[in-house]
Formats: structure tokens, sequence, C-alpha cells
């Protein structure tokens, strides 16, 4: 198979229920709803990433639905995915620009240097992984080590909804309304309203903080006027890079966790499809790492797949790459509405919590669920302690500095995973057990349910 063979193009079969698979898709009206569900499930990260780094929230958004465009096509439209800004750039960025926290970033342009070198071995190493297959991953990364790193792809982020997202007990108590929300609408309703259980609980608790706050003064109130000030259309303000060896070194090393998370995301989207997507991993490599050269051409953050999208796609049980790709036209569409964007950040912060409390705990589940599919074996120790630190690592967000460069949480999870397994892997006499051997469901054995 090359590297772009266009002869695999996404098929358009229609379903009504059931679990929707990649070359799948439901009707376009339905399709264009998941979308909408989808832009709104990656927004809060994907304008929080660049705020906290002195970037415009709208070039974010906009580079986000072109970057998911540039994913879609390089990978043939196979992986459903949706790139975001990506967090892991926060530090590094901060770092090489010396931003002060707030406002606009006035050394972006350094920042956009070392983010688009970042791109450029990012695509490199997908490449490679494209040259070579994916053997060596199976090898390294069977199903104890996949399952825990998905796992905590969703445990590392539970800190930023519980611990700062809730101001106060009132906050809290609105973060347990909006959950619950979203579990009635999971349970009690059924077709398309289920389907987007993450939309229309967060609308449901919205209308709640509203009347509980605006309208009975229990809490802070939702703030209408930034979107009544906000213009209809509007260009992001775009930027253009410098190029300095010193902070080219100090972003560049970012690609390795931007690896580690994409290999994440695509063994989830792999257990929860029953599609084997290995054969696509170079290829999403190397669309990530176009799309983030291309990000920060334009003056952009480094984007990555994004694991909210992933989480919704475990709630809904549509893997469709259709969705993606209305996602990604509406991003556009919207890159250029300052008014969208006034109207999202007027969602009150406890409410976008309680949905990324459901978001983040999906995708951990999705990691034990490789784990039950697979049928690891936890009796044997290997298996038990590589779980074990790997959970804890990732969920404490235990970080380990190169001089100027940190590796957080999910990185040092994901890699001292597959080094804790290699080392103990070779240690044993035993070899590797049918329990540890890399598997996936095929969609035989995976029915629609």
């Amino acid at each position: 198979m090359g590297m772009f063979d266009w002869t695999e193009r996404p098929a358009t079969v229609l379903q009504q229920g059931g679990v929707i698979a990649p070359d799948e898709r439901l009707p376009w009206p339905q399709t264009a709803a998941m979308g909408v569900q989808h832009v709104i499930a990656m927004f809060g990260s994907t304008v929080l990433a660049p705020i906290l780094m002195g970037f415009d929230p709208n070039i974010a958004i906009l580079m986000s639905g072109i970057g998911t465009l540039i994913f879609f096509v390089i990978t043939g439209g196979r992986v459903p995915s949706y790139l975001g800004s990506s967090f892991a750039f926060i530090g590094v960025v901060i770092a090489a620009s010396g931003y002060a926290g707030k406002g606009p970033n006035g050394n972006i342009a350094l920042a956009l240097g070392g983010i688009i070198a970042c791109g450029v071995v990012y695509a490199l190493i997908g490449a490679l992984v494209q040259a070579v297959g994916t053997r060596w991953i199976e090898r390294f990364m069977p199903p104890v080590v996949t399952g825990a790193v998905v796992a905590v792809i969703g445990l590392n982020l539970a800190s930023i909804p519980v611990k700062n997202m809730a101001a106060g007990n009132f906050d809290s108590w609105m973060q347990a309304v909006t959950f619950l929300c979203v579990g009635l609408v999971a349970v009690l309703t059924r077709g398309m309203v289920q389907r987007l259980l993450i939309l229309v609980g967060l609308l449901l608790a919205s209308v709640i903080y509203g009347v509980l706050t605006n309208g009975m003064g229990l809490g802070k109130a939702i703030d209408f006027s930034g979107i009544a000030q906000a213009a209809w259309i509007g260009a992001p303000a775009f930027g253009a890079p410098v190029f300095s060896g010193p902070a080219m070194l100090l972003i560049v090393p970012v690609a390795i966790i931007l690896v580690a998370e994409n290999l994440g995301h695509i063994k989830a989207v792999t257990a929860m499809t029953g599609r084997n997507l290995d054969q696509y991993m170079g290829r999403a490599f190397i669309g990530d790492g176009v799309a983030t050269v291309v990000s920060g051409f334009a003056g952009g953050p480094g984007v990555t797949t994004y694991a909210e999208n992933i989480g919704v796609m475990a709630a809904t049980k549509i893997y469709s790459t259709a969705v993606f790709l209305f996602a990604a036209i509406i991003a556009v569409v919207l890159g250029f509405s300052p008014k969208f964007g006034a109207v999202i950040q007027a969602i009150p912060l406890p409410v976008m919590g309680g949905v990324s409390i459901v978001v983040f705990g999906l995708i951990a589940v999705a990691g034990a669920k490789i784990w039950v599919d697979n049928r690891v074996d936890f009796s044997q120790n290997r298996n038990l302690i590589v779980a074990a630190i790997t959970l804890v690592l990732g969920t404490g967000d235990f970080t380990l500095a190169f001089g100027g460069f940190k590796l957080g949480g999910i990185g040092t999870a994901t890699f001292g995973a597959i080094l804790l397994y290699a080392v103990l892997n070779r240690s044993t006499s035993t070899g590797v057990s049918v329990a540890d051997a890399p598997h996936v469901e095929t969609p035989a054995a995976n029915p629609r349910r």
C-alpha cells in the first residue's frame, strides 16, 4: 500500500442505527448534527490552550478545522479523528517566547518557528513509520501497554475540570447537574437525541444554570455582553514565524509527545471500532505533522488528535469519518466568526467542567476496554506492574525535566509503560503469553449491537 492510495476512498454506506463504522455514515442532516457536537466537544480545550500561550483563539479554531481537513486527506478519510490545539506546547512556547501569561503574546513569532520545526520532525517520523511498518509498534505496545496509555489520557486530564473549573460549592454542584443531564440523556432518550447526548446535556445544564444564576441570583450570572459586542464576521490574527535556533531546539522535542498522544488515540479508536488502523499510523503522524506546520505558518498553535472527540465517539458509537469532515468545515467557517467564539466562551465554566468529566471518563474506560477485549492476564506480575505504574504516573502527572524541556504525565506514562514492559518482558524466561500478544478484534468478532 502506498502512502497515498486514493483507490481506498471512504465509502458512503448509509446506516440508520447501531454502530456506525469509519467507512459508513448517517444521512447528511444527522451527520452534520454530529459534526456540530464534535466541534463543541473540542472547542473548550482548543480555545483554552491558545489563550494560555497568548494566541488568538479564532486562529486556533480556524487552524483546527484546516488541520482536520489536511488529516482527512492524508489518511484517505480512513481514520476518524479531530485535530485541535495541543496542550503539549504550552510550557515550551511560554519558555521560548517569555510570555507573561495575559493578553497577546508579543514574541509569538519565535514560538511559531519552533512549532513549524516540530511539525516537520513529526511528519518525518510518520514517513519512517509508513516506510518500515508498525510491527515494531505492536511488539513494544501490546494490549497491557496500550490499554494503560489510553486510560491515562483520560485520567491525566481529570484534574482540569475537578480542580480548575469549579470556583466554589455552587459550581461543583452545577458540574454534578451537568454530568447527570448527560447521563439521563444517554440512558432515557432514543434516536438522534441520544446520539447528541453531549450537546443536548450541555444545553440542558446551561438552561438550568441560567435559571439559577441570572434568574435566582444563586451564582455567577451568564454574561451575554461579549456576544452582543462581537462581530459576526472577522478575520483572526494571522502571524508570521521567526526561526530561532534556541527556540526550535526547545520546542522540537514536543514531537515525541505528539507521537505518543496520536498513537494512544489511534489504539483507542481501533479498540472501539474493531478496525485495525495500524496500517494508517504513518499517514496519521504525517497528517498531524503537516497540519502543525501549516498552523505555524498561519500564526496558530501546534495541533494534535483530540481525546475529547474520541470520548464523544465512545459515547455515541458513531465513528464515521464523514462526521469529522463536517466538523472541520464548521470550524473553518466559525474561525471567521468572533460572534460564535463569544457564544462558546459564554457557556458557564462549571457546565463545561461537567461535560469534561464525562468525556475524560469515557476515555479512561476505553483503555480498560482494551484490557477486557484482549483478555489481559493481571495474574502475571509483569502486566500488573506495568499497568499499575503507568496509571499512577499519568494520573499524578509525573514530570521529568531535560534541561528546558519537560515531559509531563502523559509522556512519562507512555514511554515509561513501553520501556518498563520491554525490560520486564526481557527478564522473563517464559516469553510473551497469549494474553500479552497484540490482538485487535475483527469486525466479525465485534458484531453490531
